[in-house]
């Protein structure tokens, strides 16, 4: 199993950074050219939604990425350091009408990634959350 791992600032000017190393470490792991731009997209919506994530929350570490090459599969991770509340924690009505914009362009970058992606996993909490979004490969053909 081969791992190309990225941490950056979390600024916008380098989700396009991570999107270029995504593709290229998907196009060397056996990616199906066809899906590269999938991946592109879907690591850009990613990206940026934890850039956003650390921006509103005051967060100062690094997004990370780790490009994951296995036999059979490629999978990329994308991780935030933001906060997120327990469900249940937020007061009856809240972010319904008072102007939280935060959660609904949270749910449409899920909803986008989600269409991107046939195999994602979500995972959120106190310290932060983690999108895993995988892809199939196919092996490298055998040189005579």
């Amino acid at each position: 199993m081969a791992t190309v791992e990225l941490r950056f600032s979390a600024l916008p000017e380098h989700v396009r950074t991570a999107r270029l190393v995504a593709a290229a470490v998907a196009r060397r792991a056996g990616v199906d050219e066809a899906v590269l731009d999938e991946v592109r997209l879907a690591v850009g919506e990613a990206c940026t939604r934890a850039v956003g994530l650390h921006q509103s929350s005051g967060v100062t570490e690094p997004v990370r990425v780790a490009l994951i090459e296995d036999e059979k599969q490629f999978s990329i991770e994308v991780g935030d350091e933001a906060p997120r509340a327990a469900p249940g924690d937020r007061a009856p009505g809240a972010g319904l009408g008072d102007g939280d914009d935060a959660e609904g362009e949270d749910e449409m970058g899920l909803a986008v990634i989600s269409g991107l992606v046939d195999d994602v996993e979500v995972t959120a909490g106190e310290s932060g959350g983690l999108i895993r979004m995988t892809w199939p490969t196919t092996p490298a053909p055998l040189l005579p």
